[in-house]
C-alpha cells in the first residue's frame, strides 16, 4: 500500500449520510449466495485469480509464542510464496509474485522490518489494544507510534465497539481520527469486529464512520470474534465503501480476514471485488485479504494445475 498509494483524506462527521440507512438482510443474503454460483472460474483462469490472490494476500502472524525467528521465516515466505518450479511453470519467473504485506504485532515490526528490507513488502502492525481495543485510548495511540516508529507502514486498529453498539458516533469518529494522526505517514487500516456489531446496519454505519474520520482500509475482523469474515457482512461494507466513493470521490480500500483459509475462499472474495467495485480494486494498494494458512493452499492448487497431481499438504507448509 506504500509508494503511489492514495490516501483518504476524511470528511467532517455527516451522520445525516448514514443514519437512516436501511439493510434489507434477505436481500444482501440473497446477493452474496449468488456470487459463487453465477460466475466459475476454471483452469487457466483460476491459475491467474489465484496469482492474484496471492498477492494481495497480508501473511499474518498474531501468535502469543511468535519469535523474531518465526517473523523471520514468514518473511521469507512472503517475498517467495510460490516454489521456483511453479513459478516457473506459471511464466512468472521475470517477476515472481509476492504478498501484499506481512502483518505483525508491533513488538515483531522491527525483525519484519530486517527480513523484508528491500522486497518492497510492507510491514503491516496490529495496534490500538488488538484484538479487544479496550486499553485506554493514550495507551493505543502510544502502541501507533511505537508501532509506526518501528517501521510499521501500515497500521491495522481495532474500534471500540462499543460505540457503535450505543450509537456513539461522535465518539468512534473521533477516536478513529486521532489514531488516524498518530499513524504519520502509515496507513490505517480500521478493523471493526463485525462480528460484535450484531446487525449489518451497525456494519454500515460504522464503515461510513471509520471513512470520514481517514481510514484508507475498513476491514471486518480480528479474527478473534466467534463470527469473523462473511461474504454479507462484506458485501454491507462494500456497498459503504461504494457509497462514499460516489459522495467524496475517495477509494477507500477493503480487507476481509478470519476464517478465511482455502483458495476457493480467494475467489470468493475477488469475485465480489470485481462485480461489485470493478478490476480497479483488484489490486494490493486497495484489497487485501488477512491470512495465513490460505498461501499453503493456494500454492497446492497451483501446483495442481502446473502438474495435475495434488501434493501432500505438508509440502506446502507456511514458513
Amino acid at each position: 500500500m506504500t509508494g503511489n498509494a492514495r490516501r483518504n483524506e476524511g470528511t467532517a462527521l455527516k451522520p445525516e449520510m448514514f443514519e437512516s440507512i436501511q439493510v434489507n438482510l434477505s436481500a444482501v443474503e440473497r446477493r452474496a449466495g449468488t456470487l459463487t454460483t453465477r460466475r466459475s472460474v476454471k483452469k487457466e483462469y483460476q491459475a491467474a485469480w489465484l496469482v492474484k490472490a496471492l498477492t494481495c494476500i497480508d501473511l499474518t502472524t498474531l501468535a502469543g509464542d511468535d519469535t523474531p525467528g518465526r517473523v523471520h521465516r514468514l518473511a521469507m515466505k512472503a517475498r517467495k510464496p510460490l516454489r521456483e518450479d511453479i513459478v516457473e511453470a506459471l511464466g512468472l519467473a521475470d517477476e515472481p509474485p509476492k504478498v501484499g504485506a506481512v502483518c505483525v504485532y508491533p513488538t515483531m515490526v522491527a525483525p519484519a522490518v530486517k527480513a523484508l528490507r528491500g522486497s518492497g513488502i510492507p510491514v503491516a502492525s496490529v495496534a490500538t489494544g488488538f484484538p479487544a481495543g479496550l486499553t485506554p485510548l493514550p495507551q493505543r495511540l502510544a502502541e501507533i507510534r511505537y508501532a509506526v516508529e518501528e517501521g510499521a507502514e501500515e497500521i491495522d486498529i481495532v474500534i471500540t465497539r462499543s460505540h457503535v453498539l450505543l450509537g456513539e458516533w461522535q465518539a468512534l469518529y473521533d477516536e478513529v481520527k486521532a489514531m488516524r494522526e498518530a499513524c504519520g505517514h502509515a496507513h490505517l487500516k480500521a478493523i471493526l469486529g463485525t462480528g460484535d456489531l450484531k446487525t449489518l446496519r451497525n456494519v454500515y454505519k460504522a464503515s461510513m464512520v471509520a471513512m470520514m474520520a481517514g481510514a484508507d482500509f475498513i476491514k471486518t475482523s480480528t479474527g478473534k470474534e466467534d463470527v469473523n469474515a462473511t461474504l454479507p457482512v462484506s458485501l454491507t461494507m462494500i456497498r459503504a465503501l461504494r457509497d462514499y466513493g460516489e459522495w467524496t470521490g475517495e477509494k477507500v480500500g477493503f480487507k476481509p480476514a478470519g476464517g478465511l483459509k482455502t483458495a476457493k475462499d480467494s475467489l470468493a472474495w475477488l469475485i465480489l471485488i470485481k462485480e461489485e467495485l470493478g478490476n480497479a480494486w483488484l489490486d494490493p494498494h486497495l484489497f487485501r485479504i488477512g491470512a495465513s494458512s490460505m498461501l499453503a493452499d493456494i500454492e497446492r492448487q497451483l501446483e495442481h494445475f502446473v502438474t495435475g497431481r495434488y501434493a501432500s499438504a505438508s509440502r506446502h507448509a507456511l514458513a
